[in-house]
């Protein structure tokens, strides 16, 4: 018997404190030989394809720990086999770190402050793998503990106010707190909390922490942490203090997110009231606020030049009014009336300057405001009609170019992860592996040795759940085909597992039909659905140009790379190029003749049923989606699970089939409505499709327009302006999607109307209007409105945006419920945002209101 074969029962039992009692036990040349053993088994193990993160080999992973840290000779050595990939998927335990300490506290004091620093090193973000491991060797061996922001995120996500004072690493690393780079990441309302009792308890200087949480805001802009400013008001600066960094408040205000930067009026304010506040910082405070476009602090800087009224008024009325005009021309009628109300009182003391600022502002005020402005300063010029800002798409993405040669091709692949992103070098690598395998294959599996022979995460049956893993077993089956038919047996058929899309299975079987090819000893010259566009189609030319080369070569069309082709076909194909189709008389070139000449896949029905679900813990939004469409690779049915792989690639699968596309995204746009997902990047793609945009196209934009998340309204305001420029979005269907789902409560009209605000911005006003007049008689309330009726939450957003987007529209439409919304009485914002968007937009005869 060997020493490993003593161990091994333990190892594979997953007995983690007797593998680590039997391996103290050993002696040096037992050790040394239970070290070759280990990493002969870890090799083995992860070449089956078996997975290591569920089943039996999981169990094995905390005693091989213990195994290794024991065994191997060099710190280095050691450092490394904690950090094995295969070894991420093991179960977290404390007593694990007291074992490893006790397994290496008798190697020389020089070796373990070693292992310490790699240890430290080696700790990344957001898993903080190994970290208590790293702190307690840095603790025990005095170390210098790393400038790693993953090893500071660790610290402050364990400090403790009760065990700071006896923590070794507080002196050294509580002074670099606010420099890490890593503090966005590991720093909470938690962490701010135990720094002021720091603070408060003498631990930690407050000049330094002040100074350090003010510099870090600076530094950071507009990604400055909420959570600082947070930790700054609870810390509480006295006058002193504050005017000790006055300067830095106002430096502030520009970049800095709206909590921070609130957070620094505040203390400005102070400062102000208590008259220690310089003029020239004062204006130039005011200055910076008035050019932010957020109303809260608007709303803070009209604050403050209200409560400074009185004695100091002619002294300030020039920097006010100055400001006050900036907020005038804002679009929120809002502000523009309080501004009004603060700009009145100071014309008897205002300058030129002021006056003639005030004056220029007032020319785009509605009438009732103007008038007010002009009995105070005088009469205004004639108004200018603002000039309609241009219509903006933005431009089509731009293909990779081809890989050029065997030595890219390895590089790119090693580099590959699959991101949202990545669908052009998901399609790039994989045309790419076909050509050179057939152009250079000796050389190519030269140039991928290296990637194939290191270590790689093979997940059994889940190998193909993502990008990265459809390349690694595609790029496997030609380097390694022996290996790789070992890892096909103990998978699902082709790659496909049960529970996915159909979209997604579509990629999945491309390249799975290339691992069968390269496993069966065949080749396969080019990649006929590789896209020739940005926007996925394939160039008909090129297509048949491929199919030429496919059947010189004598190899057979793979079903899958053929019908994602014939998809990826733009919808209207020249007649010269149909006929040279005709030419070919394998099953594929028939194939593509009939496609083009048009038998081909037609448009879908669909219909849409929004619904919601309820648990104990949550409501959960989704839709149903039903598709009329002949039978093609199972693109019939619409997959609704929540968590599908690739739905940003989903358009780019079908750039000739708008409606289908946003068919099979409904779903997934329906439940991550409150979510950061980012699968509403995927709109911009859609947009650029071609086919009808009808009922689905519809539900998916205003899913989008309705997001929580602010940059997927900005993506969705991106398509919309792309649909305007080709003169092809649903208006009505899209005006009816958002009637349904914000009165059936499952999009929030604020946002919606944010999204529509954008849209004009970048010049869609045209189409924004059209929305707007189709969706505001859904949403208004009747002409005789019932007794207690209250207008719709989001209401006044959505008439403000329809009004900045008619203007520009020079837009006319009698709207009868909006007209007695606008003749109610009352100085609420919804009545005054109807007075002003009837005004704007009723004929001319109907614009009297009382």
């Amino acid at each position: 018997m060997t020493a490993w074969n003593d161990l091994y029962p333990f190892i594979r039992g997953g007995d983690v404190a007797r593998t680590a009692q039997l391996v103290a036990g050993l002696d040096p040349a037992e050790r040394k030989a239970v070290a070759a053993e280990m990493t002969e088994h870890v090799r083995k193990v992860f070449r089956s394809g078996r997975p290591w993160w569920d089943g039996e080999q999981r169990h094995h992973i905390r005693p091989l720990i213990m195994v290794g840290a024991g065994c191997l000779g060099g710190s280095a050595a050691v450092a490394a086999w904690l950090f094995r990939r295969e070894f991420r998927w093991r179960r977290e335990d404390p007593r694990d770190v007291v074992r490893i300490l006790d397994l290496v506290r008798d190697r020389p004091e020089p070796w373990r402050a070693d292992l310490a620093r790699r240890v430290a090193a080696r700790v990344r973000l957001p898993e903080l793998d190994h970290w208590e491991l790293a702190a307690a060797l840095v603790r025990e061996t005095g170390a210098e503990p790393p400038d790693n922001p993953a090893f500071m995120a660790g610290w402050l996500n364990g400090l403790r106010a009760e065990t700071a004072a006896t923590d070794p690493l507080l002196p050294v690393l509580g002074p670099r707190i606010f420099e890490s780079d890593g503090l966005s990441d590991g720093f909470s309302a938690a962490e701010a909390v135990v720094v002021s009792e720091l603070v408060q308890g003498g631990l930690l200087d407050r000049r330094a922490v002040l100074d350090g949480v003010v510099g870090r805001l600076l530094r950071d802009g507009q990604n400055g942490l909420p959570v600082l400013a947070n930790l700054h008001d609870w810390l509480a600066p006295d006058l002193d203090e504050t005017a000790e960094r006055a300067k830095d408040y106002v430096r502030l205000l520009p970049p800095a997110p709206v909590p921070v930067a609130e957070s620094a009026v505040a203390r400005l304010r102070a400062l102000d009231e208590a008259g220690r506040l310089e003029e020239e910082l004062f204006a130039e405070a005011v200055e910076a606020l008035t050019f932010r476009p957020e109303p809260r602090l608007l709303r803070a800087v009209l604050s403050w030049l209200g409560s400074t009224a009185g004695p100091r008024a002619a002294g300030r009325a020039d920097v006010a009014l100055r400001a006050l005009a900036e907020i005038i021309g804002h679009e929120a009628l809002v502000l523009q009336e309080r501004a009004v109300r603060l700009a009145v009182p100071l014309a008897p003391v205002a300058g030129e300057e002021g006056r003639e600022a005030i004056r220029e502002a007032a020319a785009t005020l509605p009438a009732e405001l103007r008038e007010r402005i002009a009995a105070a300063y005088g009469e205004l010029p004639e108004e200018d009609e603002p000039a309609a800002p241009a219509l903006v798409a933005p431009p089509a993405p731009q293909l990779p170019p081809p890989v050029a040669s065997t030595e890219e091709l390895a590089r790119e692949l090693a580099g590959f992860r699959g991101q949202h992103d990545d669908a052009y070098t998901f399609e790039r690598l994989l045309a790419g592996l076909a050509e050179w395998s057939h152009r250079a294959p000796d050389a190519l599996r030269e140039a991928l040795r290296p990637w194939w022979e290191q270590s790689r995460d093979y997940y059994g049956q889940n190998l193909d759940d993502e990008a990265e893993y459809l390349l690694n077993r595609a790029f496997l089956a030609f380097a390694a085909p022996e290996e790789s038919r070992g890892i096909t047996a103990d998978n699902w058929p082709n790659g496909s597992s049960p529970d996915c899309g159909p979209i997604d299975r579509l990629y999945r079987a491309r390249a799975f039909e290339l691992v069968a090819v390269f496993e069966g000893g065949a080749g396969y010259p080019v990649l006929l659905a590789a896209p020739t566009s940005g926007t996925g189609h394939v160039d008909p030319e090129v297509l048949l140009d491929r199919l030429a080369l496919l059947e010189a070569s004598g190899a057979r069309a793979l079903p899958a790379d053929l019908a994602q082709a014939l998809l990826r076909l733009p919808r209207d194909v020249d007649a010269a190029t149909a006929a040279r189709a005709r030419t070919f008389t394998s099953d594929a070139g028939r194939a593509c003749a009939a496609w083009m000449s048009g038998d081909r896949l037609p448009d879908p029905a669909v219909s849409c049923e929004p619904f919601s679900t309820s648990d104990y813990w949550s409501t959960h939004k989704s839709i149903r989606v039903a598709l009329t469409l002949p039978a093609m690779e199972g693109l019939d049915t619409v997959w609704s699970g929540y968590y599908p792989d690739l739905p940003n690639w989903w358009a780019l699968a079908l750039p000739s089939h708008r409606e289908l596309a946003a068919a099979h995204l409904l779903p997934q746009l329906a439940h991550a409505v409150e979510a950061k997902s980012g699968v509403a990047a995927v709109l911009c793609d859609l947009a650029r499709c071609d086919g009808p945009a009808g009922t689905a196209t519809a539900y998916a934009l205003a899913y989008g327009m309705g997001h929580a998340d602010p940059a997927s309204r900005s993506s969705t305001a991106d398509a919309l302006l792309t649909l305007a420029a080709r003169g092809e979005t649903p208006v009505e269907a899209l005006g009816a999607a958002l009637a349904e789902l914000v009165t059936q409560g499952y999009l929030k009209l604020n946002r919606v109307a944010a999204a529509l605000e954008e849209t004009t911005r970048a010049g869609g006003h045209e189409v924004v209007w059209a929305v707007a007049a189709c969706l505001l008689p859904s949403l208004l309330p009747s002409p005789l409105p019932a007794d207690g009726e209250r207008p719709r939450a989001g209401l006044a957003d959505l008439m403000a945006a329809a009004a900045t987007a008619a203007r520009p529209a020079k837009a006319r439409a009698d709207l009868p419920a909006l007209a007695a919304m606008a003749s109610r009485k009352g100085s609420s914002r919804v009545v005054q945002e109807a007075r002003r968007l009837h005004r704007l937009v009723a004929p001319c005869e109907s614009t009297t209101v009382s």
